[in-house]
């Protein structure tokens, strides 16, 4: 479930806390690492219970408008299309989902508020009003509907997105990679796989996890080289002028060109690129692209970067 793009962007939120605190150790840092990760890996399961608590919610009050003094019709014959949704249902008697929460303890038991807040907005919606009026619907169609709603109403919740900083500092800014594996999660739910359907798993394989383990720790032992090369790469530039988060994020493109030679050269700029246009200032993109593109060029006519030669000349 966590790509290398995210744990990228993990490594370079570790590192830059790390330069910036008093006490710096390597094991602590990994630790740190994977920590952050395990957290995401929780959001993952805490967004697809909310599904749950929405659903939840919606069934109460139902319930409530029945127990009126004076219900009406309707209050009598709801519509419970909602609440009946098969995906939902298959969702919630879950083995690995259920096992995960009890043993995280994650509950949004004291975040009800904003479950009210997403479900009315959900009910606004005109697709919500086309799937409860739509003369019939199948499995599929319970699936769409909450891929619409992680899609257009909780990756878009600013109300949301408050509530998860509030509960937990490690899910700022984890949202949106989130409900994007939420959204795949649905698409592979396969009605016939019961409450054993499997979930994303924290890693793809274990590759990945060893690759975010050596990269940071490429960096942390190796640094003091990287940040030579950005220097003598910078020498027109005043370095209390260049972004701080600009160098981390130069030390982790470098370690990732020099430990990685399988990787391309392009996949591994266009990323930290991206992740400095996100993360760091506005022409940070810009001057990391160029000052990257300096050093790689030079590395070239060195001999000193393998996967420089292997990629680059392929594509002539």
């Amino acid at each position: 479930m966590i790509n290398r793009a995210l744990l990228r962007i993990k490594i370079v939120q570790i590192l830059y806390s790390y330069y910036k605190s008093d006490s710096k150790s390597l094991p602590v840092a990994e630790k740190e690492l994977f920590h952050s990760i395990e957290k995401t890996y929780d959001l993952y399961f805490h967004l697809l219970k909310l599904s749950i608590e929405i659903t939840r919610f919606s069934a109460e009050r139902i319930e409530t408008k029945r127990n009126r003094l004076r219900p009406t019709s309707e209050d009598l014959n709801p519509n419970t299309r909602f609440i009946d949704n098969s995906f939902i249902a298959q969702l919630s008697k879950n083995v690995q989902f259920n096992e995960y929460l009890t043993a995280r303890k994650l509950s949004w038991v004291n975040d009800s508020e904003i479950i009210k807040v997403l479900f009315e907005e959900i009910v606004s919606t005109d697709f919500y009003m086309e799937y409860m009026n739509a003369p019939s619907v199948d499995y599929a169609a319970d699936k769409d509907v909450w891929r619409k709603i992680f899609k257009k109403i909780i990756l878009q919740s600013e109300d949301l997105d408050d509530s998860i900083q509030d509960q937990n500092i490690y899910w700022t800014d984890d949202i949106e990679m989130v409900v994007s594996f939420i959204i795949k999660t649905i698409k592979r739910f396969d009605q016939l796989n019961g409450d054993e359907q499997p979930l994303l798993p924290m890693f793809k394989d274990e590759e990945d996890a060893q690759f975010a383990t050596k990269l940071i720790r490429s960096v942390l032992t190796k640094g003091a080289s990287y940040r030579e090369m950005i220097d003598a790469n910078t020498k027109n530039w005043e370095i209390d002028r260049i972004a701080f988060m600009d160098i981390v994020i130069m030390e982790v493109a470098l370690a990732e060109l020099f430990d990685f030679p399988t990787i391309p050269v392009n996949v591994t700029l266009n990323e930290y690129i991206e992740i400095a246009k996100t993360y760091s200032t506005e022409k940070s993109g810009t001057f990391i692209n160029g000052v990257l593109d300096n050093i790689v060029t030079q590395l070239k006519k060195e001999n000193k970067l393998i996967k420089v030669v292997m990629f680059t000349d392929n594509k002539k």
